[in-house]
């Protein structure tokens, strides 16, 4: 909430300078809304009933102000892998100096972590950051609620922005989900430092017809498949926010689907934000041409539960109010669950109460958090953690840079760290050049060139004991909004057209002039890098936008640290391996869990600078009741000579199944850190809930007698140990 340093009791005039001023004056319990003795029921009612028509019209507004009351609600601010007040969009700046924030990978990389507990310490700070920004009359600006997570999954390789996902698979996803919005929250039960408003429900995975199409598909797989991150983050992450997609669900528009209601409120318990994607109401009339006009528009998705608007509406909903197409208690309905987001985020609280309030406002002698050491190593461990070695042939990583006296670095873009759209502005950050600079000292040279011209590129890299060659995208195409002279490219509003790496043509003039060759994929995507899996001895994935990305790199290149990040998303082969991007019918052969095609690189995978040995898996119990869980035991070793993170990864495989089933599923993981030589007892829980599938007939969900496999390792294609748990009954939960 925004209050002033010295509050006192303020007539109306004093609460509209105030206002006028940019900040909020609140006079301590002036209103009965402000009471915190009372129920957070009764505030809400209190204020409803203090305001006009227009007022509720206006609440559903970004950053809605009423001077009158003295009431200034939070905007809205972008925030994939860290607070966007500035960079490539320019996010919240309009004009003014960007504010620098932390920066961390794309979120594709924080989902290759596999870490839920390092990202909840992501998503926390740029909690703070926003309550900073929000806070501070410096600054002020921003808000807190944040758009973040994107809790889509990523079932094609080409959907243009699959960098904004954390993969495949609907648990890791879900999971993932939960933490981030914990982490933004904060700790405090009843007070929240920032909101978690995640998007795009529903199934918003192509671009090309984004804004007319419909993604068919029938309810078993939503319930199984497509919302399990969201009904994950509001039932386990508590977030109570979230947006609607552009897209249609089965011929309905997700902003006036039935389901929004149906099931995100009545079932999942959203009496929260949900809020239009920018412009979409318009869109209703243009491109799904669902209704004639915005009026009719505006009054369809209030009542279908929409309660905030990116878009132009007021107008149109003041008329649709006027000729009786909504009604007043149609705008209360969907405004308490609006309010309750706010009252959460302390903004109808008087001044010592919010445990947040004094963030940005009184800094105690600490540096801003963004210029904390503490910040800069999270995201140099973030960036570490996200990088995955997919290929090591005989131990060529890591480097040992006492016995390199030349480097070739070679690549477009080395001495840049790219941004994606969804970016902010860092305080600083060290490109991939910078980073082996530093990481090799003044007793080896650097060679580099940016690749333009493959003949000096190759000449380079003979003359050197190793060459690096840095391929991959750009995240914005280098190009205007909906341009991308790269086929194998994307972004929003441009789906890729082949996941064939054009650049390949530059690591094989490279390899064939030093075979002492490395290939760092920087990428958003994954590529269908046949050859280089076949020819180069090393290749390192990364994704764009972390400012730790040099030394991120370097720490891996030259063995600082051991990689074990893991690939959230299966690499095909080739194009011939894809399904047309509308076929959204997984069973249809797509993803790890129905896919019957051997990919180049399985969902799950990643290698380590060590060995691993799994030694077993055991159970609590052989017997599975059909409402409790089992304790899963598995058993490992480092067997190799380094200290190393691994992930061990749980699946199961249905034995019994009266109906179809994923042929493989992820139901537990964790990383953890081994020693040399150490074992280590991995503890997991397997819930029978988390085996049921949905009965669309019955509309419940179903656990069933039968015996289930469990199988553990460290890669979807390569689960060494294994057991069986019988599940002892069937039994039906109402959703």
């Amino acid at each position: 909430m925004r209050l002033a340093v010295h509050v006192c009791v303020v007539g109306v005039m004093g609460v509209a300078m105030a206002l006028g001023a940019g900040s909020r004056a609140a006079a301590q319990a002036d209103y009965p809304f402000r009471d915190t003795s009372l129920s957070d029921q009764a505030r809400i009612e209190d204020l409803l009933k203090r305001l006009t028509l227009d007022d509720k019209v206006l609440l559903m507004s970004d950053h809605p102000k009423i001077a009158r009351l003295g009431i200034v609600f939070s905007g809205q601010v972008e925030g994939l892998h860290g607070l966007a007040l500035g960079g490539p969009a320019n996010w919240e700046a309009r004009g003014r100096q960007p504010a620098g924030t932390t920066t961390f990978p794309q979120e594709k990389g924080l989902g290759a972590m596999w870490d839920p507990e390092l990202l909840k310490k992501v998503a926390a700070l740029e909690g703070e950051e926003a309550r900073y920004f929000y806070q501070n009359p410096v600054w002020d600006r921003g808000g807190v609620v944040v758009r973040a997570p994107n809790a889509d999954l990523s079932r094609d390789p080409r959907w243009g922005r699959t960098e904004e996902s954390y993969g495949e698979d609907p648990y890791l996803v879900g999971t993932l989900t939960v933490a981030f919005a914990q982490g933004l929250k904060g700790p405090d039960p009843k007070h929240w430092q920032a909101a978690s408003l995640m998007k795009h429900f529903l199934a918003n995975e192509n671009e090309n017809g984004r804004m007319h199409t419909s993604s068919d598909f029938d309810e078993r797989l939503f319930r199984e498949y497509y919302s399990v991150p969201f009904r994950m983050g509001f039932e386990q992450g508590g977030s109570r926010a979230v947006m609607a997609s552009y897209n249609a669900w089965n011929g309905t528009p997700m902003m006036i689907n039935p389901v929004l209601k149906d099931v995100m409120i009545k079932e999942w318990g959203n009496d929260g934000l949900i809020c239009t994607d920018g412009g979409a109401l318009g869109l209703l009339i243009t491109s799904h041409k669902t209704f004639p006009n915005k009026e009719q528009g505006s009054a369809a998705a209030v009542k279908a539960g929409i309660n905030h608007f990116l878009d132009r509406y007021q107008e149109d909903l003041k008329k649709a109010l006027k000729d009786g197409l909504v009604t007043e208690t149609d705008m209360d309905a969907a405004l308490k669950n609006l309010l309750t987001v706010y009252l959460r985020l302390g903004e109808m609280d008087p001044p010592g109460v919010d445990p947040y309030e004094k963030i940005g406002r009184e800094s105690g002698g600490e540096a801003p958090p963004a210029e904390r050491d503490s910040s800069k190593a999270l995201a140099r461990q973030a960036t570490d953690e996200s990088i995955v070695l997919l290929k090591n042939e005989n131990r060529a990583l890591p480097l040992d840079k006492t016995k390199l006296k030349t480097i070739a670095l070679i690549g477009p873009w080395i001495d840049t760290v790219l941004q994606d759209w969804y970016s902010g502005t860092w305080p600083y950050n060290a490109t991939i050049l910078d980073g082996i600079r530093e990481a090799v000292g003044k007793n080896t040279k650097v060679l580099f060139a940016d690749g333009s011209n493959e003949e000096e590129a190759a000449a380079l890299a003979k003359k050197a004991d190793v060459a690096i060659v840095v391929v991959g995208n750009h995240p914005v195409c280098n190009a205007g909004w909906d341009q991308c002279p790269a086929p194998s490219n994307g972004k929003e509003d441009v789906d890729r057209k082949t996941i064939v790496l054009e650049q390949e043509e530059l690591v094989k003039k490279i390899f064939a002039a030093n075979p002492k060759t490395v290939e760092v994929l920087r990428s958003s995507f994954p590529y269908a890098i046949v050859w280089s899996q076949q020819n180069v001895p090393a290749i390192v994935h990364m994704v764009h936008n972390s400012q730790e990305e040099g030394h991120g790199l370097a720490d891996v290149l030259f063995g600082e640290y051991s990689p074990a990040g893991r690939l959230t998303q299966t690499w095909p082969t080739g194009d011939d391996q894809l399904l047309p991007i509308l076929d959204y019918n997984l069973l249809d052969g797509e993803t790890y869990l129905y896919s019957k095609k051997k990919p180049l690189y399985a969902f799950g995978y990643g290698l380590s600078y060590t060995t691993f040995d799994y030694r077993g898996v055991s159970t609590s119990s052989q017997q599975l009741d059909p409402d409790g869980s089992v304790q899963v035991k598995v058993k490992v070793k480092n067997t190799g000579k380094r200290v190393s993170d691994e992930v061990v990864e749980m699946y199961v495989q249905h034995m019994g199944s009266a109906v179809t089933r994923p042929q493989l599923e992820l139901k537990g993981y964790k990383r953890v850190r081994i020693e040399p030589g150490a074992k280590k007892d991995v503890a997991l829980e397997l819930k029978a809930r988390d085996l049921a599938y949905w009965d669309t007939p019955d509309h419940v969900w179903r656990v069933e007698k039968e015996k289930v496999r469990i199988l553990a390792g460290g890669s979807s294609d390569k689960l060494p140990v294994q057991a069986i748990v019988e599940v002892t009954g069937t039994k039906d939960f109402k959703p």
